[in-house]
């Protein structure tokens, strides 16, 4: 008979739910992965899983059940908990009954060249860890090759930018910098840089991107500083025809990401 853990006070399921907040995933470098569709696309890219938990009753999936199996083969921790207990611990609703603690991965301005980063999107300081996620998402649709972080914002890791991302953050590299490390960078390797602004004077009528481009976001509440618009090679404006004054941050990043390509 399968020993479950039911205990809150595990140490193991302590850990876990300790996850939830920034300062453990800071400090541990971990970070949770939720979901048979994430969980499997974790496994796929090679992330290191720590450790795996699954509610046996809540597999209802014959791929999540295989994905338990192999994992244990290949020597991670697998442990299983009682479904209340893994409900509890569950950050959304019906629950899958699979939930991973896997190792934080760091990558620097040193990992992206020319020749394996053509067309990517930069967000400066973003404020909401949804549409990071959903960013990254739409950059790996749109057959970009990755993001830039600058100059702090959301966290990596959160919760909300894994789910957003549907699994798009395993697969994409994230690059964090400073805005003015990314600048230096992008100028030692040809990069041109496309802003994006409410109060640019030129349309968002780009041409694909024959050379390597990355495309340049602000923030939600602030946008592009006068400095930063100044940096970039190109500022662009998205045209308001109706009552509202802007789009949110992760559809204006679709839809320039996809003029950059040379699809409309």
């Amino acid at each position: 008979m399968l020993n479950l853990i039911s205990s809150r006070s595990n140490p193991l399921v302590r850990q876990a739910r300790a996850l939830r907040q920034r300062k453990a995933r800071q400090e541990t470098g971990l970070f949770l992965v939720e979901g048979i569709h994430h969980v499997g696309e974790v496994v796929e890219a090679g992330w290191e899983i720590e450790i795996l938990l699954y509610g046996p009753d809540l597999l209802t999936s014959d791929f999540a059940r295989q994905l338990v199996d192999e994992q244990s083969r290949r020597g991670v921790r697998v442990v299983a908990i009682t479904s209340d207990l893994f409900t509890d611990l569950a950050d959304k609703d019906n629950p899958q009954g699979i939930l991973a603690v896997v190792r934080q991965r760091h990558l620097t301005l040193a990992h992206s060249t020319p020749e394996n980063f053509h067309l990517g999107a930069a967000v400066v300081s973003p404020l909401d860890p949804g549409n990071v996620g959903t960013i990254l998402r739409t950059l790996d649709a749109a057959g970009a090759d990755g993001l830039f972080l600058l100059d702090d914002g959301v966290e990596l890791y959160h919760p909300s930018v894994v789910r957003a991302s549907m699994g798009t953050l395993f697969w994409k590299p994230v690059i964090q910098a400073s805005f003015n490390d990314f600048v230096q960078w992008a100028r030692k390797n040809g990069y041109r840089l496309v802003g994006s602004s409410a109060h640019a004077t030129t349309d968002y009528d780009l041409q694909p991107a024959k050379v390597p481009t990355i495309l340049v976001l602000g923030s939600e509440q602030k946008g592009l500083t006068p400095e930063q618009a100044a940096a970039c090679d190109l500022v662009v404006s998205l045209p308001m025809r109706g009552r509202v004054s802007s789009l949110n941050l992760a559809v204006a990043a679709g839809i320039l990401l996809y003029a950059l390509k040379g699809e409309k």
